[in-house]
């Protein structure tokens, strides 16, 4: 199942791939526009089916084993976002990366950082003045702290309770993701309502859930059954 699950996520990854070897994406009137969407929409899918794995297997003692996927949808979709990310400033910014790569076939390293220091205040610039950046960045930044401690070994080194607490900040960097999208798109553009409406209900279910357990420890405490 792992292997099926890894090959469902690595396709539009697969696509994308084909679209640029296939020279499909040069005939696109906008290739980068394309690429960026692309890579954004994927990113907030997984995310969004990563969160909904843990109300989904509550649903029968069966789906319990739903829970061995959480973690590597989480990563899927810290992929794509890490894509969506470098598509701006890779491709968006101005970033020269075919001169790059030609400097560092050549031996002259040093062309990164040289690039870089070139683009840079563009991409300052418009993390100044774009809010929709700032808050796909911050989404993107939570992604990564997420990401880093996502290992048996960190959750060991945190301590469960820590560990607990800072991956909640997923549900934080999937409204900031949502954000990121309305902000994005136009006035009027209802391409982000569906991921806005699953959101939504993944959050009630959570807070349901958790009144439902606070209820229920209120109940044993008092000794009293719960009611209907």
């Amino acid at each position: 199942m792992k292997v099926a699950v890894h090959g469902v996520c690595l396709l539009p990854f697969l696509k994308l791939m084909e679209q640029y070897r296939s020279g499909a994406l040069a005939l696109l009137a906008d290739p980068v526009n394309w690429i960026t969407h692309f890579t954004g929409y994927w990113a907030l899918f997984l995310l969004l089916v990563s969160l909904a794995v843990t109300p989904v297997r509550r649903l029968h003692p069966g789906l319990s084993n739903l829970i061995r996927f959480r973690r590597m949808l989480g990563l899927y979709a810290f992929f794509y976002a890490t894509l969506h990310l470098a598509t701006y400033v890779f491709l968006f910014s101005g970033y020269d990366l075919p001169t790059v790569v030609a400097g560092v076939r050549a031996g002259h390293v040093e062309t990164i950082t040289a690039e870089w220091k070139v683009v840079w205040p563009t991409i300052l610039d418009d993390l100044k003045k774009r809010r929709f950046i700032q808050v796909g960045l911050f989404a993107w930044v939570s992604l990564a702290a997420l990401a880093a401690t996502s290992p048996a070994f960190m959750l060991r080194w945190m301590g469960g309770k820590n560990w607990q607490r800072l991956h909640r900040l997923v549900y934080v960097a999937a409204i900031a993701g949502c954000v990121h999208y309305w902000w994005l798109v136009k006035t009027g553009n209802r391409a982000p309502l569906p991921f806005t409406l699953v959101l939504t209900a993944l959050l009630l279910a959570r807070v349901a859930w958790w009144g439902m357990k606070r209820r229920a420890l209120a109940a044993r405490s008092s000794g009293s059954p719960i009611s209907a």
